[in-house]
């Protein structure tokens, strides 16, 4: 990287390494700001971070006319591999019997009904009106993850008490886990059918997820046992860390999905490290940093100059994904009354809300099929934002 010559005779060497570094302070500084922002307007900050990184896109190619590359390339990929990693293997960790028993049959019928029927609308509907199938089947199962974070701060903040504010709870805390193992099977499927290789792509796809539950199983049950020793009670940094970019790094280098491979580690230690009083609290403290390069990075990654492209199948994923979580909600609220439980019918709409899985599914789905990444791409980065706004107003009306 060279200097402009009337700043040629400063010593100055601004080199890919000091450039980058200087970015990720700058992406950090400006997450401050959007904080600032988030918690002045109620606008949702997730999505500001995204509009951050959708602005970097418009410097990098509009304004520099630099195309088909990242902020930060070379360093974006392993940033947003530990970020995903890292929410997947939180994600395993709620999943411990003790919850999953306390769900109930309840909570699993509506959940299942509203994830069913939406995925099948998104897929359906996107196939009947001709959109690649590569598109419909990934962005049907993208549709399947929920944010519960927003979920559960406009369930807090309306302190409502109520069966369906319960409900909503119980859904949104094993939604992302239904999305990442949908995903993880969409992904080997649309591998299968697409290779037309017969026996060797079945293979493959068998190996995507079943390798990815070996090596959850085989970083998980031993993590489960070691970690949590030198401080009682509590992994410390470093032992997270080493997990987390374990798992990062032996999922790409086996071609096995990240996201299963971490939740089921997060699941195993979660049930079976009897000593730990709360598994892997430190990765939550050091989280945020990572999810800031991920969503400003995500927003950044889009190619604007196919953005007109993905604005019909933007609209078409919106209004077919909340057409399936209203007729999921409905078969759902259904089933619910023949035990007796009185819900509102308009319950699934409530669970609109999208954000970090969602976003990982999609920068995943791209780099699988990189001929449909810039479409994928822009109509779940557009739809993020939409439903992070759109998500908690709905929540709201639900619960009124």
């Amino acid at each position: 990287m060279n200097l402009p010559d009337a700043l040629s005779w400063l010593p100055i060497d601004p080199t890919f390494s000091s450039v980058s570094l200087i970015l990720l302070g700058v992406i950090l500084s400006i997450s401050i700001l959007a904080d600032a922002v988030a918690s002045r307007t109620r606008l949702p900050r997730i999505s500001l971070l995204v509009l951050v990184g959708v602005g970097v896109a418009v410097v990098q190619q509009w304004g520099l006319d630099q195309t088909g590359g990242r902020p930060l390339d070379g360093l974006a990929e392993p940033l947003i591999q530990v970020a995903l990693v890292m929410v997947a293997f939180l994600l395993g960790g709620e999943l411990t019997l003790d919850r999953l028993r306390s769900i109930g049959p309840l909570i699993l019928i509506v959940s299942i009904s509203v994830i069913g029927v939406g995925a099948l609308a998104v897929g359906a509907g996107l196939l009947a009106l001709g959109f690649p199938i590569v598109v419909a089947v990934s962005l049907a199962a993208i549709s399947v993850a929920t944010d519960p974070a927003a979920v559960q701060e406009t369930v807090r903040t309306s302190g409502d008490t109520r069966l369906r504010a319960r409900l909503l709870l119980g859904i949104v805390a094993i939604d992302d886990g239904w999305g990442i193992v949908a995903f993880g099977f969409a992904m080997a499927v649309l591998g299968w059918m697409l290779s037309g290789e017969g026996e060797q792509a079945l293979i493959e796809a068998g190996w995507e997820l079943g390798g990815a539950l070996l090596l959850g199983a085989g970083i998980g049950l031993p993590a489960a046992w070691l970690t949590g020793r030198l401080a009682p009670g509590e992994p410390t940094q470093v032992e997270a860390l080493a997990l987390i970019l374990l798992l990062a790094g032996i999922s790409s280098w086996l071609g096995v999905s990240s996201l299963l491979a971490a939740m089921v580690t997060g699941a195993l230690v979660a049930n079976l490290s009897s000593h730990h009083t709360r598994s892997f609290n430190e990765i939550e403290l050091i989280e945020w940093p990572f999810l800031v390069f991920f969503f400003v990075l995500s927003g950044a990654s889009i190619d604007l100059y196919r953005l007109g492209d993905a604005v019909g199948l933007t609209l078409a994923y919106i209004l077919l994904r909340l057409a399936g979580r209203y007729l999921g909600g409905l078969l759902g609220v259904h089933l619910a009354r023949k035990r007796q439980a009185e819900l509102p019918g308009n319950l699934g709409l409530a669970l609109t809300p999208q954000a970090g899985v969602a976003m990982g599914m999609a920068l995943l789905a791209a780099e699988r099929f990189p001929e449909h990444g810039p479409m994928l791409l822009s109509a779940v980065v557009a739809s993020t934002v939409i439903f992070e706004i759109l998500g908690p107003l709905l929540v709201k009306r639900v619960l009124r």
